[in-house]
């Protein structure tokens, strides 16, 4: 009996997080590699392996083009492996470039023009921001998203809100000048601006007055447990019959709005990386992939929408992370690539290796930090 026990939770653990968790993270991977290899084919470029996963290879196949795709066991990301590539992290094989034929040369990622390097590198975290686009957009079309009138029912006593002079009926129509819709729209900017002074137009009475209101940091327990700390105004707004409706959008509309959904993770997320460099934010809410799995598996509880949803957020965060100017991603090769052009020769081999080493050293160090943030986040729950 205890072994059918704990078949049976092994089963509920992989249902309930592994699969959320590997079917969001392999949309993503396999959209941003796919950029690298869609733009790299049209450049001429021979692309020998496209991989989901490191490490062994657990099912593949060869295309008509010679690539080898795979599926690979360790599913934490995944690679385009281009000819005249000494590894995943495409560092160059100079003894494999300098024997090189004639034809191989003409299809070797390494001797191409520096812009077309550029391009087919950039092209990775740009098929991420579009992969979220399309997600949200479609998002917005089909499932639409719930609208509240951005109206105070209520203001909490000794609040932010009352502090700064609201009132029972208010109107708000702009925060910082960004237009409010919604009271979602309200929420969202307010929970991640705790102690940050915030320029509130209202409408009173017929009258528009602006109002200044710094939300109070708290603390906040979601239903699963999950502690998130974020800004507070102190100000409630009714959820009765009729308050709550559900819009849904065209094409072009769902386009835009969805634009503007990837804009704002973007405009956050530097927020709060610059809130933890100057010491305003904390870097414990970084997480990694114990704490995506995590996420994964609470979230697909809503449905496979929430699913969707978490995988747009993700790609857009992916898409970023990898634009960072640090040797080893793809910001760090364009960062070279710009070098490059500028001085109209590559860096030494030396200086690169150099490059990559440290790059090597910074993502292995953030890894070890976001797990052990998963860690202390997990056994606190």
């Amino acid at each position: 009996m205890e072994f059918l026990a704990s078949m049976g939770g092994t089963a509920s653990w992989l249902l309930g997080y592994v699969i959320p968790f590997l079917f969001v993270l392999t949309i993503v991977v396999f959209f941003h590699e796919l950029g690298h290899f869609w733009v790299a084919r049209r450049a001429g470029v021979r692309v020998v392996a496209f991989s989901i996963g490191f490490g062994p290879e657990i099912a593949g196949f060869n295309d008509r083009h010679g690539t080898r795709w795979r599926l690979s066991a360790i599913p934490l990301g995944g690679y385009v492996k281009f000819l005249g590539d000494d590894n995943a992290a495409s560092t160059p094989d100079r003894e494999t470039l300098a024997g090189m034929s004639d034809t191989d040369r003409r299809e070797s990622f390494f001797h191409k023009s520096v812009g077309a390097r550029a391009a087919i590198v950039a092209a990775g975290p740009i098929a991420n921001f579009i992969l979220a686009i399309v997600i949200f957009a479609g998002l917005f079309m089909t499932v639409g998203r719930q609208v509240t009138v951005p109206q105070v029912d209520t203001v909490q006593a000794g609040s932010a809100a009352e502090r700064a002079g609201f009132q029972p009926g208010d109107l708000i129509l702009s925060i910082d000048g960004a237009k409010i819709e919604t009271f979602g729209d309200m929420q969202r900017i307010v929970s991640a601006s705790a102690e940050q002074p915030l320029v509130i137009e209202i409408e009173r009475g017929g009258q528009r007055l602006s109002l200044t209101a710094t939300p109070d940091r708290r603390e906040i327990t979601d239903s699963f447990g999950n502690v998130h700390r974020i800004g507070v105004l102190g100000i409630a707004r009714s959820t009765g019959n009729g308050e709550v409706k559900t819009e849904r959008f065209g094409p072009v509309a769902a386009v835009g709005m969805a634009t503007q959904e990837v804009w704002f993770i973007v405009d956050r997320t530097f927020s709060y990386l610059g809130g933890v460099v100057t010491g305003r934010e904390s870097a414990d809410q970084l997480g990694g992939p114990i704490r995506i799995a995590q996420v994964s598996g609470q979230v697909a509880t809503f449905g496979v929408a929430a699913l969707l949803q978490l995988a747009a957020v993700l790609s857009v965060s992916i898409g970023l992370l990898n634009l960072f100017p640090v040797p080893l991603l793809d910001g760090g090769h364009l960062l070279f690539y710009a070098i490059e052009a500028l001085r109209g020769r590559p860096l030494s081999d030396r200086a690169q290796e150099v490059g990559f080493r440290i790059g090597l050293a910074l993502v292995l160090m953030l890894m070890i930090f976001a797990t052990w943030n998963d860690i202390l986040t997990i056994s606190k729950s």
